[in-house]
């Protein structure tokens, strides 16, 4: 109790300035009210509000795009290791910060401290990792042909908008404007509306690191005022989005008449495959963790368990067991292991899907229920007995969440795990590295973990298939969506030009 006690004292401390002064928008290095006029921000630990919120709208964003427009020369021809510098020193401030962001995003979010706390060093670590790439994110390539010394070479294809979401909104956004700014893009950022708190701490986070004015601008507002009028946007290059799959198709389509380019992450309904040669223990340990912690509110949670049949029984009772045992509580408290769900509306939609798999025929093994507490909490639940076919099973309910489905042999296993409109992630659990080897080939995801939770490579791809995504995060990746290529070719000696008219 002594924690959490301790957290609330530095919430009040961390909450005073945005109760007293509200969120402005901030472009090209000044606060701007919004449009619109503002929109309220309210906790979903206690219902209560937050504090008043500039409500963007095309009036904002045409501001703010100008502003990275005007920005991005300057910001393109800085040098490689002045670029670094500066990424580097948000870093550090962002280490600085850390407790502030996490506890801002617990009370925000209704996440929990014991993952918050590592998400803002996650952050963190984007920048830093992006900051040691600019030193060659422009390297291009040598391509000789016979007559010709080809050479390649990358430039950043201009002001982007990125579009974050509400869920560990502080990390994901540092996770797509880092690259956006390594690459020497400037960035116009319109955050979640049921989150903006710590949005705001990231641009003054980097503004005080000495990010130049305009080259990170933020407006608040919803999506269908402020992002729509970003997607339309025609001095902005490209949309990055994190969210679900309804809207990056509405982003698709927001983003044609301008031929923007998008890099959409988007939902999921992931697998996670246990087969009955697997170390059970550990894989029982994963398969919580990857649905019941960050209140099941991530896109790569494994929220379909397909276990073989043989070891079925084995394996729900003992998850019967530890779910039942999950902490639920306020989300400061170092003990809490799961929060309340983001919003009204979101809690809602995950306590319909109780009713929903009764009249389908499965089993609420645990859970089922919502929380007696003030905020918007739900009780981890796990439903049995069911098929592939139910909506359980199709659609994303994105809260804390398990449904487990049967099977017998591995190809039924692939099939199951195949039958779905998204495709982000897998799990696969075996100790036979053939069967991993030749299921992993076949398994219809973007990105696959055997024998582990999900554990991020800053190197490696990151995204989806399917209604999962278009695109690619991560290394190399990043900066393919966020700068142009260019080819340049140079005659040599053998070069013959063919005449006419001679």
């Amino acid at each position: 109790m002594s924690g959490l006690n301790e957290n609330k004292k530095k919430l009040e401390t961390y909450l005073t300035r945005f109760r007293e002064h509200g969120i402005s928008n901030r472009i090209a290095g000044q606060d701007h009210p919004g449009s619109a006029g503002v929109f309220e921000s309210v906790s979903p630990v206690d219902k209560t509000k937050i504090c008043d919120v500039a409500r963007g709208d095309a009036t904002d964003i045409d501001s703010a795009a100008k502003a990275a427009s005007a920005a991005f020369n300057d910001w393109r021809d800085l040098s490689a290791k002045e670029r670094r510098r500066i990424l580097i020193n948000i870093a550090e401030a962002i280490e600085s910060r850390a407790e502030e962001i996490a506890v801002c995003e617990c009370w925000d979010t209704g996440q929990a401290w014991r993952f918050m706390s590592k998400a803002a060093l996650r952050g963190a670590e984007n920048f830093r990792f992006f900051a040691d790439q600019v030193i060659s994110a422009r390297d291009g390539k040598h391509l000789p042909s016979p007559t010709l010394m080809n050479i390649t070479t990358r430039s950043p294809v201009g002001p982007v908008g990125v579009i974050t979401p509400w869920n560990t909104p502080f990390m994901l956004s540092t996770w797509k404007i880092a690259p956006a700014l390594a690459a020497g893009c400037t960035v116009v950022h319109k955050p979640a509306e049921l989150s903006p708190l710590t949005a705001r701490l990231l641009v003054e986070i980097a503004e005080d690191a000495g990010l130049p004015p305009g080259v990170l601008n933020t407006v608040n507002g919803y999506g269908e005022e402020a992002g729509k009028a970003l997607c339309e946007h025609p001095l902005l290059r490209a949309v990055a989005f994190v969210g679900e799959s309804a809207t990056g198709k509405l982003i698709i389509k927001q983003g044609a008449d301008t031929l923007k380019r998008v890099h959409l992450e988007l939902g999921g309904k992931n697998p996670v495959i246990v087969f009955d040669d697997a170390d059970l223990d550990r894989a029982l340990d994963a398969v919580i963790f990857m649905i019941y912690s960050i209140n099941g509110e991530r896109c790569t949670s494994s929220s379909r368990l397909l276990i073989q049949d043989t070891v079925r029984a084995e394996f729900e009772e003992k998850l019967i067991e530890r779910v039942r045992k999950i902490k639920v509580g306020h989300p400061l408290d170092p003990a809490t292991e799961v929060g309340p769900l983001i919003a009204q509306e979101h809690f809602d939609k995950v306590a319909s899907y109780f009713k929903i798999a009764e009249q389908d025929g499965a089993t609420i093994a645990v859970g089922g229920c919502v929380g007696d507490n003030e905020g918007f909490y739900v009780e981890p639940t796990l439903f049995t007995d069911a098929t592939n076919a139910m909506r359980i099973s199709q659609e994303e309910i994105f809260g804390p969440v398990l449904t487990s489905i049967p099977f017998f042999t591995e190809q039924e296993a692939l099939d199951i795990a195949n039958d779905t409109e998204y495709g982000l992630t897998g799990y696969l659990w075996t100790n036979d590295l053939t069967r991993a080897m030749r299921f992993s080939s076949q398994l219809e995801a973007g990105m696959i973990w055997v024998n582990s939770e999900n554990v991020r490579h800053l190197p490696t791809p990151f995204g989806g298939v399917k209604n999962s995504g278009i695109g690619r995060d991560g290394g190399d990746w990043s900066f393919e969506f966020y700068m142009e290529q260019k080819h340049i070719g140079f005659a040599t000696g053998q070069h013959k030009i063919s005449r006419l008219g001679v």
